[in-house]
C-alpha cells in the first residue's frame, strides 16, 4: 500500500508496475497492454513534454476516448508535475474552446481517429492563441501552429523518466462540472485527494490483482477516474476498456474476459437486463466470476437491483459523491446490511451530516443540505474564489439539498 506521505497520483500505476510489471494492464481494441508497457508509454509521454518546455503545474487538456492512450497520456502529464483536464468527448468545438481558456492549457491531446472528436478539438484548438500545442492521436493534421503526431513524438522519447515528486496540496487534475448554475466550473483535486480517495474506495470494493474490471465509464468522468482506473491500478487489476457502451459489446467482455468487477449507472444495468440477445452468451459462465457491481449517479430501483443480482448471482454496492468529493463520499458497505435505494455510509475518514441552512445539524428524516468533510474534499473551483467560497461553510463542502 502506498503512504500518504507519497501521495503522488503517477503511483498508482509505477508501484504496480514495480510489483507486477508483466501483468496485464490494460485490453482495449488495440490490443493488450502489461503494467511495464503502458509505464513505459506513460514515460515518454512525461520526456516529450518535459522536452516540449512543459513545467510542473503547468495544465494539459485530453479528449479521449476509454483506450489506452488516455491511461498513458494521463499519467504521463502526471509524471511531469502538470496537471491533467480531462475533456468530455461530446463537447461541442465551443466548449472545448471555453475549456482551454478556463484551465489556461498549455496543451492539448486530441483524439482525431474519431472524427467528431477532432473537429470540435482540433477547431477549438485554431482559436485559442494560449494553447500552444496539439498532439492528434490516430491521425496526423498539417495546421498553422504547432501540432505533433503522437504516435511518432511519444516512440522518439526515452522509455525511462523520474517523475516529479508533488506536495499533498498539488493539484493533479481539474474537472469540470456540467455548469447547471452558468459555466462549467473546474474542481481542483490534488494528489492527497485522488490517491487517498481510490486506496479507501479499493478496501472498501476489496478490490484484488486477480480481479478484471469491464470500464464502460467515461476515463474522462471522476467516477470511472478514481473508482476504476486509480483503484484498479493501486491493486494491480486488469480494466478491460470500452470506448463506448453497449449491451452487446458488454456481453462479449463479461464472457471473454472474464469480468469479476462491473461499476456503471442503473441505465447500463437495465439495459443489460433487457438485452434482447443476450441467451446467445453462456449466463452461467459469466455469473461464475462476477463477483462485485457498483452503482452510482442515481439511485438504483430495487427492481433493476433485485434483478440483475437474481440473475447474476453478483453483489451490486450503492455509491454517492461528485467530482468536488474526488469523487467518492458514500458507499454501501459489503458487511453491512444494505438499504436499497441509500447511498450507503460515509467512506472511512469521510464526515457527512444534513443540516439547516445554518449549518446546524437536522434530526431524522428532515430535508436539509449535505454537507461533507475529509480526505476527498477538493481545492476549490479554480480561478473561481466566489465559487469556492459559497462551496465551503465553517470546514464543510456543501454539495446538494437532498433528503435522506
Amino acid at each position: 500500500m502506498i503512504s500518504p506521505r507519497k501521495a503522488s497520483v503517477s503511483l498508482a500505476l509505477e508501484a504496480t508496475t514495480s510489483i507486477l510489471p508483466q501483468h496485464e494492464a490494460i485490453i482495449d481494441s488495440y490490443g493488450r497492454f502489461t503494467y511495464s508497457q503502458i509505464n513505459d508509454l506513460a514515460n515518454q509521454v512525461a520526456n516529450g513534454l518535459i522536452k516540449s518546455g512543459i513545467v510542473p503545474g503547468d495544465k494539459i487538456a485530453v479528449s479521449c476516448p476509454n483506450n489506452h492512450y488516455f491511461v498513458a497520456i494521463y499519467f504521463g502529464i502526471l509524471k511531469t508535475g502538470a496537471v491533467v483536464v480531462p475533456l468530455n468527448i461530446l463537447l461541442t468545438q465551443r466548449e472545448i474552446k471555453y475549456h482551454l481558456i478556463n484551465s489556461d492549457a498549455r496543451g492539448y491531446f486530441c483524439f482525431a481517429s474519431n472524427p467528431a472528436i477532432a473537429d470540435a478539438g482540433i477547431g477549438a484548438f485554431e482559436q485559442v492563441e494560449t494553447c500552444e500545442i496539439l498532439w492528434t492521436i490516430g491521425e496526423s493534421q498539417e495546421l498553422s501552429r504547432r501540432t505533433m503526431d503522437f504516435e511518432e513524438w511519444s516512440k522518439s522519447q526515452p522509455i525511462k523518466c523520474e517523475s516529479w515528486v508533488p506536495a499533498r496540496e498539488d493539484t493533479a487534475v481539474i474537472l469540470y462540472t456540467s455548469g447547471t448554475t452558468g459555466q462549467p466550473k473546474g474542481a481542483e483535486l490534488t494528489h492527497a485527494n485522488l490517491i487517498e480517495n481510490a486506496m479507501v474506495v479499493a478496501h472498501t470494493m476489496g478490490l484484488r490483482s486477480t480481479d478484471r474490471h469491464l470500464v464502460a465509464l467515461p476515463l474522462f468522468h471522476s467516477f470511472g477516474q478514481t473508482v476504476q482506473l486509480l483503484a484498479g491500478f493501486l491493486s494491480g487489476c486488469t480494466l478491460v476498456l470500452l470506448e463506448r457502451f453497449q449491451p452487446k459489446n458488454a456481453f462479449e467482455m463479461f464472457q471473454q474476459e472474464q469480468i469479476s468487477i462491473f461499476v456503471g449507472v442503473p441505465t447500463m444495468y437495465w439495459q443489460l437486463l433487457h438485452y434482447e440477445a443476450q441467451d446467445r452468451y453462456d449466463l452461467q459462465q459469466i455469473a461464475t466470476h462476477l463477483r462485485l457491481g457498483v452503482s452510482g449517479g442515481v439511485a438504483m430501483p430495487k427492481e433493476v437491483m433485485t434483478a440483475f443480482e437474481g440473475r447474476f448471482g453478483v453483489t451490486i454496492l450503492e455509491s454517492y459523491g461528485l467530482s468536488e468529493t474526488s469523487p467518492v463520499a458514500c458507499f454501501s458497505r459489503p458487511d453491512l446490511p444494505r438499504k436499497v435505494g441509500s447511498i450507503g455510509v460515509p467512506l472511512p475518514f469521510v464526515e457527512m451530516i444534513i443540516a439547516d441552512e445554518e449549518g446546524k445539524q437536522m434530526p431524522v428524516d428532515e430535508v436539509g443540505e449535505v454537507l461533507i468533510r475529509g480526505h476527498n474534499i477538493m481545492k476549490g473551483y479554480y480561478k473561481n474564489e466566489e465559487a469556492t467560497r459559497e462551496a465551503f461553510r465553517d470546514g464543510w463542502e456543501l454539495s446538494l439539498r437532498m433528503q435522506i
